[in-house]
């Protein structure tokens, strides 16, 4: 098991920003991949961002590039999600992920990953 705990979701306005963070423990963020998710009302979850510990790249889904960027401190085992120019659509839960991607299965499938955090919620008002 890889404990996550996710923090830093909330309620904003559009345009607004917020950082998420994901606390790693039973591992470390610096030989791990870590990746974003979100879970939209009545939607299926969908990979947001991903940082691979292999080479230190990071890859987005095409509605938060330019917009989210996801960073790591291995000093704090700790993955941050830093969320800009927000949108209604951005309304989600939020859950950080380890322990793939598995299977040959690319990153921004949920089921490539085997550990998850509890979830935080952000909300974005128009």
């Amino acid at each position: 098991q890889v404990p996550l705990v996710e923090s830093g979701g909330g309620s904003v306005q559009a345009g607004g920003s917020l950082r998420l963070s994901c606390v790693v423990s039973g591992s470390t963020t610096s030989n791990a991949n870590i990746a974003w998710f979100r879970q939209p009302p009545e939607k299926e979850r969908e990979g947001v961002a991903v940082a691979f510990s292999r080479d230190g790249s990071t890859h987005y889904t095409d509605s938060v590039k330019g917009r989210f960027t996801i960073s790591q401190d291995n000093a704090k085992n700790a993955v941050y999600l830093q969320m800009n120019s927000l949108k209604p659509e951005d309304t989600a839960m939020y859950y950080c992920a380890a322990g793939g991607p598995r299977g040959g299965l690319p990153w921004y499938a949920p089921e490539a990953f085997a550990y998850w955090g509890q979830g935080t919620q952000v909300t974005v008002s128009s």
